[in-house]
């Protein structure tokens, strides 16, 4: 099941990464090819978050079941696995009820904010799922700077956990000045 995890992982990886640029191309253009990418913006989350589940999945087949979940890589990599899975799931649904007033005001920048984030997220899944592969990248060089030893840690970090609140705290902030800018502007509408 190896092979067919690993020939999987690709599709998520290529369709995810390929939203961030389409949400980030969004998020600082209104023009007709913006237009057009956030037009297929939902199907394109809709077959990353198929394909993610389906490696993920799979990826569960791969080692038994006692082995990977005594070591601290094989649940690091699992544990981020469903964290991508479901923090993308979020944008989708995210991008599912606001539709296109999600890119009026400040919620472009959340959106942008929630991809980049996301995509850190795909990209640490990655790395530890390539170290129990054998293939290891230099992300695990900057994890390793971070506090978070790769091969050994089953933990978040400090510093992580402070970046993880600020974003967090940070997408809050503008996603209540979204809200009270769009309300304002309804008002002055009616």
């Amino acid at each position: 099941m190896a092979a067919y995890h690993v020939v999987l992982v690709h599709f998520p990886i290529a369709l995810w990464m390929t939203a961030t640029l389409a949400i980030l191309w969004r998020a600082v253009s209104n023009g007709p090819v913006a237009l057009a990418i956030d037009r297929a913006m939902i199907p394109l989350l809709s077959v990353g978050l198929a394909s993610g589940i389906i490696a993920v999945t799979v990826g569960l087949m791969v080692w038994p079941w006692d082995a990977i979940s005594t070591s601290p890589m094989g649940r690091n990599h699992i544990l981020l696995a469903a964290w991508t899975v479901a923090y993308w799931t979020l944008l989708l649904v995210t991008r599912s009820i606001q539709g296109e007033a999600i890119w009026d005001g400040p919620g472009r920048w959340v959106m942008a904010g929630l991809a980049i984030l996301g995509s850190a997220l795909l990209g640490i899944t990655g790395t530890l799922g390539g170290h129990l592969a054998g293939i290891y990248t230099d992300l695990s060089a900057v994890l390793r700077a971070l506090g978070w030893e790769v091969h050994r840690t089953f933990y978040v970090p400090n510093l992580t956990l402070g970046v993880i609140v600020a974003a967090a705290v940070a997408l809050i902030a503008i996603g209540w000045l979204a809200s009270r800018q769009h309300e304002s502007g309804a008002a002055r509408i009616n």
